[in-house]
């Protein structure tokens, strides 16, 4: 491009960032940070060279249809891309890029929190001192269950999956992990990791899961009904991943009956709405999808979206396209 191309930002970016942008291109910022209406959307895509969405829009057909012929680069911030039509994108000429690497140890710290977090009951003991209702420490009082020796099942094991193992073998817990693909041998011993082919047979025997995997089409509601049944009633579920990954509503039902221990969630099946009766379960855990919410990882997510745009300005082949490869032999990443 001889001229700099229009790059539109739909949501605030980190000061830093948006500063760099401005040097390196002609950049039309969301100062206000309110999410773009579909019709905002489709402005957008009529006018820009480049557009930098978020995990928060939805990017479909009827959108990218709408898109101006320049449009050549969609450089996503966020590394999940479930929100964007991808074969549409495909179809068009438009390449799409995302921020994979940068937030795998913030979103695997959250991953531990939250598996410390349920079954030790912190935020049920936190409520009780803020209302005031503490009546001095018990023998009885606010027990939960412990999580050395434990058994823990990971499901996706992929750069996020790892590093929660790594977490989790230092706090004792037994790792188990179900994968699109077995990882290396060399990385299982260094995990003291057990690969379980059948997801349905590592479900029924593990005491703590843990979600890790993407949202694709070969893994929305990958934890259905009918598996979710498989889980042990004492088990407690993690899911820093995405929300599509788990049928909620099976989950809420299963929690309420005390088939399933716990829950602790980060995301949700239809955020930003949360089922309601999930609100009223003492035993789950609720965060409003901040497991990457870190200054550090948000400036590094920037980085990399400075760094596909500018690699594909110059003519090049942007280090972090996104590969659409679905099949049903590649659930998980």
């Amino acid at each position: 491009m001889s001229k700099k191309p229009l790059v539109i930002v739909t949501r605030k970016l980190p000061d830093p960032i948006e500063t760099r942008m401005a040097e390196l291109f002609d950049v039309q910022l969301n100062l206000s940070d309110e999410p773009f209406t579909q019709d905002q959307m489709a402005d957008a895509v009529r006018r820009a060279d480049v557009l930098v969405p978020t995990v928060t829009d939805r990017i479909d057909t009827r959108i990218l249809a709408q898109a101006n012929p320049n449009l050549r680069l969609i450089a996503n911030f966020g590394t999940g891309v479930d929100h964007i039509d991808l074969a549409t994108a495909r179809q068009r000429g438009i390449t799409v890029t995302n921020t994979p690497g940068v937030l795998t140890e913030d979103t695997a710290d959250m991953t531990m929190a939250l598996l410390l977090a349920v079954p030790r009951r912190l935020s049920e003991g936190e409520r009780v001192i803020r209302s005031g209702k503490w009546e001095g420490w018990s023998p009885t009082g606010m027990l939960g269950h412990r999580i050395w020796g434990k058994r823990l099942g990971i499901i996706g094991m992929g750069r996020i999956g790892q590093a929660v193992a790594r977490r989790a073998k230092a706090f004792g817990l037994s790792i188990h992990y179900h994968n699109r693909r077995r990882i290396e041998v060399e990385m299982e011993a260094e995990l003291e990791a057990t690969y379980w082919e059948s997801l349905d047979q590592m479900l029924a025997r593990m005491d703590i899961l843990s979600v890790n995997c993407p949202h694709t089409p070969a893994t929305y509601h990958l934890l259905s009904d009918r598996r979710l049944r498989l889980v042990k009633p004492h088990a407690f579920i993690i899911n820093t991943s995405r929300g599509e990954v788990i049928d909620e509503n099976a989950l809420v039902r299963l929690l309420q009956q005390g088939k399933i221990g716990g829950a602790g969630l980060d995301v949700f099946e239809h955020e930003p709405a949360v089922n309601p009766k999930l609100l009223e379960l003492d035993n789950v855990v609720l965060l409003p999808h901040m497991g990457s919410a870190t200054i550090e990882g948000r400036i590094d997510m920037g980085e990399k979206v400075l760094i596909n745009i500018k690699t594909y300005v110059d003519g090049h082949t942007p280090p972090d396209r996104v590969i659409m490869d679905w099949g049903q032999d590649s659930l998980y990443s």
